[in-house]
């Protein structure tokens, strides 16, 4: 007899809980060396490229190692959404004081509309944050044009919200405002975030920051200290290590919501696993984040541990489980399907 689809979660749930190895254990080291390799790669590669002359054969060959290690750094913000709060608060200020605070994208400007996207009141409808389809037309050559030219400016946008943070505590309205509808890393604008009175605070500290580290970068080239071409340079590197998340993007889900909120069941069968190798997969899907169905079937599942229970799950599960249709073969396939007309 068929799994019922209603029941497929359940079953998928009771086999990875109940299983002899505990798949939710998180492995502090493992977090804190992906982290430190990773930062540290990222920022040399990076002052390779900034310091070396225009157009030389070190500054070009630094270029794609400075956004790959950026980018796996900053792929860790998905980690840092989800970790529990006690627990991980050294690694959650760490990360935040070295790689968010310095690239200025800090975790509190993705955590909130990252969860939000997990839920089934959010999932799939216009307001989901992540749900890319909702940023430009399937199908359509302009729409995917305007989607790039979207990620190009996207950095300028994180820079002036920075620079210009002390003007938004000119009026209560105006705070209001950009607390809501500009202080999420999502390119639908139409997402709108809630705001506690710890958010307001914690919000207040990390613009601090982050407006201290745009202001350096100005103050910089201004007086001397770095030459104009360092502002540029800088662009060309957030813009291109967001081109790979949002790529990355395209291909997490089908994106086959008719726009209504989903069932938690369904949202995750519009999730991706990938369980091939291919060179497209790996460079897109740093520290086991391609099996995307599975995180949104347990988000609080470690990343070092996604394989693992992916393995579990496919030999336990029964034959007939929707779980085994979850897997895609790559990355292009999916992501062309995303763009294309449905």
């Amino acid at each position: 007899m068929a799994i019922e689809k209603s029941e497929w979660v359940r079953d998928a749930r009771a086999t990875l809980m109940n299983a002899e190895i505990d798949y939710f254990r998180v492995d502090r080291s493992r977090y804190w060396l992906d982290f430190v390799v990773s930062t540290t790669m990222a920022y040399t590669a990076a002052a390779i490229y900034l310091l070396s002359p225009l157009f030389s054969i070190p500054q070009i060959i630094a270029f794609p190692f400075a956004i790959f290690w950026l980018y796996r750094s900053g792929s860790l913000i998905h980690e840092v959404a989800h970790l529990p709060n006690r627990e991980f608060r050294s690694f959650k200020i760490v990360w935040n004081l070295a790689v968010g605070v310095l690239t200025m994208a800090p975790s509190t400007f993705f955590s909130a509309h990252h969860r939000d996207h997990h839920t089934g009141k959010m999932y799939g409808t216009p307001q989901d944050p992540e749900y890319v389809v909702n940023v430009f037309k399937r199908g359509s050559v302009l729409g995917i044009l305007f989607y790039a030219i979207h990620i190009c400016l996207f950095p300028a946008f994180a820079f002036l919200r920075f620079f210009l943070a002390p003007l938004t505590f000119v009026h209560p309205k105006l705070r209001d405002f950009t607390l809501r509808r500009l202080s999420s890393f999502t390119l639908n604008w139409n997402y709108e975030r809630n705001i506690s009175r710890l958010d307001r605070k914690t919000f207040a500290a990390v613009e601090l920051l982050c407006w201290l580290r745009a202001t350096a970068i100005i103050v910089g080239v201004v007086v001397g200290l770095s030459d104009w071409t360092r502002i540029p340079l800088l662009y060309l590197l957030a813009a291109s290590t967001l081109m790979f998340n949002q790529m990355r993007q395209l291909a997490d889900h089908h994106f086959e919501s008719d726009g209504d909120p989903m069932a938690i069941k369904d949202h995750i069968l519009d999730s991706c696993n990938y369980t091939s190798n291919n060179f497209l997969t790996w460079l897109f899907f740093p520290f086991a984040i391609k099996y995307h169905a599975l995180h949104h079937l347990f988000p609080s599942l470690p990343y070092h541990n996604l394989k693992s229970a992916h393995q579990h799950l496919t030999d336990y599960l029964p034959s007939d489980s929707p779980y085994h249709g979850l897997s895609e073969s790559d990355w292009w396939t999916t992501a062309s399907a995303t763009v294309s007309a449905r």
